[in-house]
């Protein structure tokens, strides 16, 4: 048996649905980006709708400059990890500015989001440790909980009296409680866009112990009075034990964090893998990091039209018939029946001068293919409603009748 067999059903979903087509849904290749939403597909030019880019901070003149200084000052990269060849002062900066964001005593920077959800899951649980998870998190937050061979205990998405259950019984079968068990929610879920009953969640924690870690990698900066994400907006900050969240969404550059209340953080650096044996990220992008978090703090009304952006979309697609997701926010989701007319869909997008970002099972939740649309605090109303008038005027492809 080769060790590539495994790939033939694979290669036969792709084939059957053309999926290598070219531009294909699965793997856009943007040829040149002129602004925060603008950009350019093959000989299509298009209003950038899928990037995640929640603040358009992409561009953003200050954040290019303290990138052009630190590549000046300190070259283009670390070429190593921390614990080898040594932190730079920015990068201890950035978790001091960091900790004082979330009024937290402790932070640590990991190069991607994705590896600080893998560095912090797997060096907190281990074998005879539980985590208890909704059902809808992250792949990254999965591997992690895989990598630390922890017991896994998923809930219902978004039921808090689901975790009570699944919490009082885990407790039923031990005599020293929940002090080895991990909460993992995320503020706002990347496919449809819905949060976390985060309040009711955190009152569930406060009844049956247990440790709780909020992924706010698509609600930090956008949600809360001061941008820290869900756990800010819905006044639950001193029942939250940690924070993860990425760089790559509305700080518009690559990276991860992790904060947290417990000083015993400052520990994980000395067990996580994946942080003592990754290169660090380069003083550019840490540099543009500083800079987008002090705007993130200075500039509250870039969070204001972002969920303007949002929710003219979200009324917009929804007076036209659309199914969407349970509410307006940063990532707006129209469900679609069958992959087939996802594709297509997705295809008449470009052309019509639209990129989305096309999900299909098991990607995308309850076997359903969606569009998924991101806004930008950088759309201008007139983006919002040539998205609107796209969506519209193909509205006729995801007719039932095209869904075989």
């Amino acid at each position: 048996m080769s060790l590539f067999d495994k790939f033939d059903r694979l290669r036969d979903a792709r084939g059957s649905l053309a999926l290598d087509s070219d531009p294909s849904p699965l793997g856009t290749r943007i040829d040149e980006v002129y602004s925060p939403t603008l950009g350019r597909i093959g000989q299509h030019k298009v209003i950038l709708a899928g990037t995640n880019n929640y603040l358009g901070l992409t561009f953003d003149p200050d954040c290019i400059a303290a990138a052009h200084r630190a590549l000046d000052e300190a070259g283009t990269g670390t070429t190593g990890s921390r614990m080898a060849n040594g932190s730079y002062g920015s990068h201890r900066q950035l978790e001091e500015e960091l900790a004082e964001f979330y009024g937290m005593p402790s932070a640590m920077v990991f190069s991607t989001g994705y590896m600080a959800n893998l560095g912090l899951i797997s060096s907190l649980i281990g074998p005879g440790d539980s985590v208890v998870l909704d059902a809808d998190c992250h792949a990254s937050i999965y591997d992690a909980c895989r990598m630390a061979g922890a017991d896994v205990i998923r809930f219902r998405h978004n039921d808090a009296s689901d975790l009570d259950k699944r919490l009082r019984r885990l407790a039923d079968r031990r005599e020293e409680g929940l002090d080895n068990t991990l909460i993992i929610v995320e503020g706002i879920y990347s496919m449809l866009g819905d949060s976390a009953p985060l309040a009711e969640i955190a009152e569930v924690k406060r009844r049956r112990g247990g440790y709780l870690l909020v992924d706010e990698a698509h609600s930090m900066g956008v949600m809360g009075a001061t941008g820290r994400g869900l756990a800010e907006a819905t006044g639950v900050e001193a029942d939250v034990d940690f924070i993860v969240g990425t760089f790559s969404k509305s700080l518009g550059a690559i990276g991860g964090f992790a904060v947290s209340r417990h000083p015993e953080l400052e520990l994980v650096r000395f067990d996580s893998r994946p942080y003592i044996f990754t290169a660090s990220p380069s003083p550019a992008t840490i540099a543009s990091v500083r800079q987008a978090l002090a705007i993130v703090a200075q500039r509250p009304a870039l969070r204001d039209q972002l969920w303007r952006n949002a929710e003219r979309l979200y009324a917009g697609l929804h007076e036209q018939g659309f199914e969407l997701g349970p509410t307006p926010g940063p990532v707006v989701a129209a469900l679609v029946d069958s992959p087939r007319q996802a594709i297509a869909f997705w295809h008449a997008l470009i052309e019509h001068g639209v990129y989305v970002n096309m999900m299909l099972p098991p990607a995308s939740p309850n076997g359903r293919a969606l569009m998924r649309i991101s806004l930008s605090a950088a759309h201008s109303d007139e983006q919002v409603d040539s998205i609107l008038g796209a969506f519209a005027t193909l509205s006729p492809i995801l007719d039932p009748s095209n869904s075989a």
